[in-house]
Formats: structure tokens, sequence, C-alpha cells
């Protein structure tokens, strides 16, 4: 049975404010305390969503006693303090993606959740969505045969402004963290129920991209192969306008997901393709109709809480951990590394 969570925010953002009406819209939270770094930000946050406990700092949303569990929505470059902070003052943690910068502090996250005891989850909140669990199931029944290719793409473009979350390299943007952390944990995703696991990590990985004057990876590509000659191409940007689908090609057919990434996000019907090898017409698979987006991500943390880590489709620390190695050899391979890093 699903805990009756208290929730506090940290952040105010625009990812904040989704969250906030994902708890409002569920049957298992409540929001009881918003943090942000000034006083104002906050009693303009909890005034919109008529949240009891607004903090003007983190630290002080942290030492609320009536919070349970804590959402974290600050830019990435910051997860991994506030993580470790949440976990030492024992709240729980849904961290948004990507959990960290690379793999040494969504490592070190990780140890902080385990060594106080406490959930953690990573955001991806299209692995909590009915949809994504369908896929699975059909891919277990070997519906377009053995998988052979996977095509996922996250990209669009921004108005350029170089101080910006997406493109400054002091707050980590570009597209490989931004978005194309989406397009990998879906090819390890499928390559690994392919492969009769939860997911996969790949044993080879190529790829190119652009640096722009910013030294960030405003668009790139990656090539993957995984165990079982799965190969996988991966797109993602911050600067082009690209189609924001998966294709997962088999040996009896193929499988389009055209909304992989936010299925069905303010609640209702979803829908995607299985293409049989010789039918003329796609079969039409529907799911829904569903709550809200992140109010079903709001439950999965909930249910989750007593095992300290969700069940898979969702993010597990170990699946966690293996995108975000992923993540590093795509930046490696295409020669960016952010000032800050050491």
């Amino acid at each position: 049975m699903a805990a009756d969570l208290n929730w506090g925010i940290l952040g105010t953002g625009g990812i904040a404010k989704a969250f906030a009406r994902g708890v409002a819209e569920s049957t298992t939270g409540r929001l009881v305390a918003v943090g942000s770094r000034s006083q104002k930000s906050a009693e303009e946050f909890a005034a919109q969503f008529n949240v009891p406990h607004r903090h003007g700092s983190y630290e002080a949303l942290l030492a609320d006693p009536q919070v349970h569990a804590v959402y974290i929505s600050t830019p990435h470059p910051c997860h991994k303090e506030w993580a470790i902070k949440s976990a030492e003052a024992g709240k729980h943690i849904l961290c948004e993606k990507p959990i960290g910068v690379n793999a040494a502090e969504a490592s070190a996250m990780i140890d902080a959740a385990r060594r106080h005891d406490v959930f953690l989850m990573e955001a991806f909140m299209y692995r909590c969505h009915p949809q994504t669990h369908r896929l699975v199931e059909l891919l277990r029944q070997k519906v377009i045969g053995d998988v052979r290719a996977i095509q996922a793409t996250f990209s669009f473009a921004v108005p350029f402004d170089a101080s910006s979350r997406l493109l400054s390299n002091d707050l980590a943007g570009g597209g490989i963290l931004d978005v194309g952390c989406y397009p990998v944990s879906m090819a390890r995703l499928v390559a690994g129920v392919a492969n009769g696991r939860n997911f996969a990590e790949p044993i080879e990985l190529q790829a190119v991209g652009h640096l722009g004057t910013t030294g960030v990876d405003e668009y790139t590509a990656a090539v993957l192969k995984f165990p079982g000659d799965i190969i996988a191409q991966l797109s993602a940007g911050v600067q082009v306008e690209q189609e924001n689908a998966v294709r997962i090609y088999g040996t009896k057919g193929h499988i389009h997901l055209p909304t992989p990434w936010a299925p069905a996000r303010n609640g209702g019907m979803s829908k995607f393709f299985v293409h049989h090898a010789g039918e003329e017409h796609p079969q039409e698979i529907v799911t829904g109709p569903t709550p809200f987006l992140y109010s079903i991500e709001a439950g999965l943390v909930a249910e989750s809480i007593p095992r300290r880590q969700a069940a898979p489709p969702a993010m597990s620390w170990d699946d966690t951990l293996g995108n975000m190695r992923t993540l590093d050899q795509w930046r490696k391979a295409i020669g960016l590394r952010y000032r800050f890093e050491v």
C-alpha cells in the first residue's frame, strides 16, 4: 500500500511547478513545504500552490519536521550537494534528471541514500508511465521478434542565450545531459529487455557533436552497440528541432513511439504502434486514461518508499549509475568537459 507522503519541493523553477501540480492531483501525497534561495520566491510559489510552509533557504526546508520526502528541482550541478544533504536530514529523495553531472556524483548520492536508509530515485517520469510498462511487456513477448536496432531522439531549439541553463558551461548545459539522458535510458532499457534483463550497458560507443561558443554540445549523435548485436542510434540537441520519437526494429517488424518522453503529459490516452512484418496496417497500442504524468511519478515514489528503490522500468540505483556512465562516455567521445570539472 502506498505511503501517505508529505512533500517538500527544493527549488521553484518551471519543473517544480509541474511537480507541485502532480502532487496536488495525486492520491498519495501532500505538498506541505517549499524551499527557495529567497523568501520572496518561496512565498510566491507557495501562494500559487497553497503550500503552508514557506522557507527562504534550502537548509530550512530540510530542517522542517513536517517534510517526509524532497523533490530536488534545481539545475543538475546542484543535485549532488542537496541530495546528500537531504539524505543526511533523513528525507526521501526524488531528484530531477540527470541525477548529477557525472557518474561519480551519482555514486556519491546513492552512497548517501544507502548510508542514511532513505529512498532515492532519478526522476525519469516516462519510465513510470504505463505506456513504458506496456512497451516492456510487448518486447518480452517478442512481438517484433529479436531486437536488432533502436533509434531514439530528444532534440529541440531554443533562442541562443549564453547564460541560460541550457547553454551555460557553468550550469553544465548542452544536449547530452539535459535531454540525451532520455534516449540513452530508453536504449539501455530496450536492449536490457531484449537480453532478458531490466537494462543493459553498451559495449561500444562512438559519437560526434557540435560544441558551440559556450563550449557545450548544441547537437550531437551517438551510435551504441549492446550485447546481442543490438545497435542504437541516439540524437540529442538544444539548438536543432528534430522528431522526438523512438523506433525499435526487430526481425519480425518494428515499434514506433511518437510520444516516448512525456506520454499523455496532462493525463488521458497515449498510443504507440506495432508494425508487424508483412501487414499493411500497424497495430495501435493504447494506454489510458491515465492521470497527469507527474502524479504517476509521485505515486510511484510513495508506493516504493519501503523498498528504498523503485521497481523497473523506473530507475533503480544501478540503472541510474549505468545511465550516467554512458553519458560520461558520450561526452568524452565528443570532447565535452565542463570548466568546473577537475
